[in-house]
């Protein structure tokens, strides 16, 4: 068993990151296990520090839902009102509200962070 520590470089996590693959089936409270564990939490630290996700648009992910749902855009008319203010939302045109932005989560089940934008 590696004795493993604080992942510091991209080749200590792309170590940790093979070794997790080939011991991520390991029987629980075995020795394997709990490397794994202590290998998921210094990979996971590592990302945190060193990976940054790109920032999602929100009309793209609602315009992805839609897609993946068959759903058309006279189909959000219920939730965000007229045809023109779905059209004007989704080109961009015109800002989602708060108000709406709820709807859209609750609609389509997506974390909040979606509609906040980073700081």
């Amino acid at each position: 068993m590696n004795t493993w520590k604080v992942i510091k470089t991209k080749a200590g996590y792309n170590k940790a990151i093979k070794r997790s693959m080939k011991i991520f089936m390991a029987t629980e409270n075995s020795p394997e296990a709990d490397e794994l564990d202590l290998l998921l939490v210094l990979i996971k630290d590592y990302e945190d520090k060193h990976i940054t996700l790109p920032e999602l648009d929100p009309i793209d992910v609602i315009k992805l839902k839609m897609k993946e749902r068959g759903i058309k855009a006279k189909d959000l008319e219920v939730l965000i009102g007229s045809k023109g203010h779905v059209s004007s939302i989704l080109s961009g045109r015109r800002e989602l509200t708060l108000k709406i932005a709820q709807k859209l989560k609750n609609y389509f089940q997506l974390p909040a962070d979606i509609f906040m934008p980073a700081a």
